[in-house]
């Protein structure tokens, strides 16, 4: 199996404000090196807005073509939450696009009842597992991250195989619960014996929500191969298949796990 290569942009957003966020990610993106994987924040075109009325786009809108065009020039995938409105719904979507412009998709499930999320936005049903160079990922966000069932790494019923070998979340997670985020992200590294990437953004949005960044990459052993607090920051590391299927060959623990099924029973749509 083949190395990944992933990035990670951290930044502040430019409030409700799509075309100005489009061309500073745009600027960010096009210093990367060679990747396979961009990863932006949750509500990237936005910020975390409960204005969907506003600001929300439609599957073939133009955030997500422009997702395409990066994909298809840059020849990777890309993927970032954004509001998307369907069938008189709003949704906060996760939107995966391969780097042939082909587009999958994930509806955030937990939606934070803290703030007015729920009383907006639809939840999702079905988890995303996307597979590129042979790595399996699994794509949640932000408040998902809190419930460990929902981000549970299973064994393939077919091949015995662990579901997914990378575990991606999308954020715009609070500074004022950062300790939580950075602890939450290490467990789920160690239990689900998958590597984590988490992209949060930075800055002070219009709610007077501060934000420290804290995007990070872990391994399975719950090792930090990086973490950046406080400051915009474009991050490409490689990650090693070899030493993902070391660890499980030698800390077998994902075969030992409770046997269960949520209810309503967990959906997972994969390609």
């Amino acid at each position: 199996m083949n190395n990944l290569r992933i990035s990670l942009i951290q930044s502040n957003l430019n409030w409700e404000n799509i075309s100005a966020n489009l061309d500073m990610f745009l600027d960010k993106i096009d210093t990367l090196p060679q990747t396979d994987l961009i990863i932006l924040p949750e509500m990237f075109s936005t910020g975390f807005s409960m204005n969907a009325k506003l600001v929300a786009e439609e599957i073939d809108g133009r955030t997500v073509k422009w997702m395409q065009q990066i994909a298809q020039e840059k020849q990777c995938a890309i993927t970032g939450s954004l509001i998307i409105t369907e069938n008189d719904n709003y949704y906060n979507r996760l939107v995966w696009v391969s780097f042939d412009g082909t587009v999958h998709t994930y509806d955030k499930r937990h939606l934070f009842s803290l703030s007015d999320e729920p009383k907006i936005f639809s939840a999702g049903r079905e988890r995303l597992i996307c597979d590129l160079k042979g790595w399996k990922i699994c794509t949640l966000i932000c408040y998902d991250l809190r419930f460990p069932v929902w981000s549970r790494n299973g064994l393939n019923n077919e091949s015995g195989e662990p579901e997914y070998d990378l575990l991606v979340y999308v954020a715009n997670w609070p500074e004022r619960r950062s300790h939580a985020w950075k602890s939450l992200l290490t467990a789920r590294a160690i239990e689900n014996q998958a590597y984590v990437a988490a992209v949060n953004r930075v800055g002070i949005d219009a709610n007077e929500m501060a934000h420290s960044g804290d995007s990070m990459v872990i391994d399975a052993l719950g090792k930090t191969i990086y973490h950046k607090e406080n400051e915009e920051d474009i991050f490409t590391c490689e990650l090693n298949y070899e030493e993902l299927a070391k660890v499980r060959s030698q800390l077998s623990f994902l075969k030992d796990a409770d046997a269960f099924e949520l209810s309503p029973k967990l959906k997972i749509k994969s390609h």
